[in-house]
């Protein structure tokens, strides 16, 4: 297994953020239009792609959202690599680069339709959040934070 950090511009990262929209197509139904707008990776410097006998098989990313917090974005493994504790791997890494780059925290939104997701999180130890920003008052989303 290999972590390697990027950048947005990453071919690996594309591909993989271009299956995972279409899962979230899918799931987030006539709501997808509204997140799609918040989900742009033309400009992500803190990138994670995770390789499995060299094929990327996961990404996570985050960007700054406050000066002392980073925003947990477009964590997705393929689903035939998925119950291997990947996810995890992505989102501790992730943890660790904020870290080491200063933030007290990580926030991060997912929705009621991603039941997978909300139990990585709190697995994980984030705890559930008012909904913030431009998911306040969206019924579908739930916030989550953790401090570093």
């Amino acid at each position: 297994m290999e972590v390697v950090r990027t950048n947005s511009a990453d071919k690996d990262f594309i591909n993989l953020v271009k299956e995972l929209d279409a899962d979230l197509a899918i799931r987030d139904g006539d709501d997808h239009a509204f997140y799609a707008r918040y989900n742009k990776i033309d400009s992500l410097n803190h990138v994670l792609v995770i390789y499995l006998d060299d094929i990327a098989v996961g990404c996570g990313a985050m960007k700054e959202v406050e000066k002392e917090a980073m925003e947990i974005k477009r964590m997705f493994v393929l689903p035939m690599y998925r119950k291997k504790g990947l996810a995890t791997k992505i989102l501790y890494q992730l943890e660790i680069w904020a870290k080491e780059s200063g933030y007290k925290k990580c926030v991060l939104e997912t929705g009621l339709r991603q039941p997978e997701a909300i139990a990585l999180y709190r697995k994980n130890k984030y705890q559930q959040i008012p909904n913030y920003g431009q998911y306040a008052g969206v019924k579908n989303s739930v916030c989550f934070e953790k401090r570093l």
